[in-house]
């Protein structure tokens, strides 16, 4: 192979057949480009919503049904959630983050942050973006860790921090502001 003949990735197709191109930023956003995929993924990472009617119903944005299996189906097929049966009901099923879905965390953590710097975000929906900004890459790892623990089963790679799981603390601050804006 000559050093100015490059070949693409297994997979990755010359244009105009499987992908666009072969750039990283086209291929991620083949995925999870859509206006609703991250969204699925945010509501499994931040609410833990792991059956279709929880991410029907807990929708912030009022998904459709038809979109929701659809974007369920094609995260399951792209290796972003896996699905399984529930062992508590024959007709359910639950979706779960794969490795490669709790990896978008930190993307979704930049955008978030990108958002609450340049956007009309409300306090409630921008608290844990805050608070994910200024914990920066050791808060997500350890939230990551909580989500391996919960969708893939996997032990925590370190030590839990005391007190409150990162989880536990981005809901604290959410229901916080909730109920701030509550009382009169």
């Amino acid at each position: 192979m000559q050093a100015d003949s490059w070949e693409p990735d297994v997979g990755v197709q010359r244009r105009g057949a499987e992908h666009r191109s072969g750039c990283p930023i086209n291929l991620t956003l083949e995925v999870v480009g859509d206006k609703w995929s991250l969204l699925v993924v945010r509501d499994m990472m931040f609410g833990n919503r792991r059956h279709f009617r929880e991410l029907l119903a807990k929708s912030e944005e009022g998904i459709a049904s038809n979109i929701l299996a659809d974007r369920l189906k094609r995260l399951v097929g792209q290796g972003v959630v896996s699905k399984a049966g529930d062992p508590t009901h024959k007709q359910k099923a639950v979706y779960s983050l794969t490795e490669k879905g709790i990896e978008l965390l930190p993307i979704l953590a930049q955008m978030s942050a990108w958002g609450l710097r340049h956007l009309p975000v409300t306090e409630e929906l921008g608290i844990r973006a805050k608070l994910l900004d200024e914990g920066g890459p050791k808060l997500w790892a350890e939230f990551m860790d909580e989500l391996r623990e919960t969708h893939l089963g996997i032990s925590r790679r370190r030590k839990p921090m005391p007190g409150a799981s990162v989880s536990e603390r981005l809901q604290a601050a959410y229901e916080a502001v909730v109920a701030k804006r509550s009382t009169p």
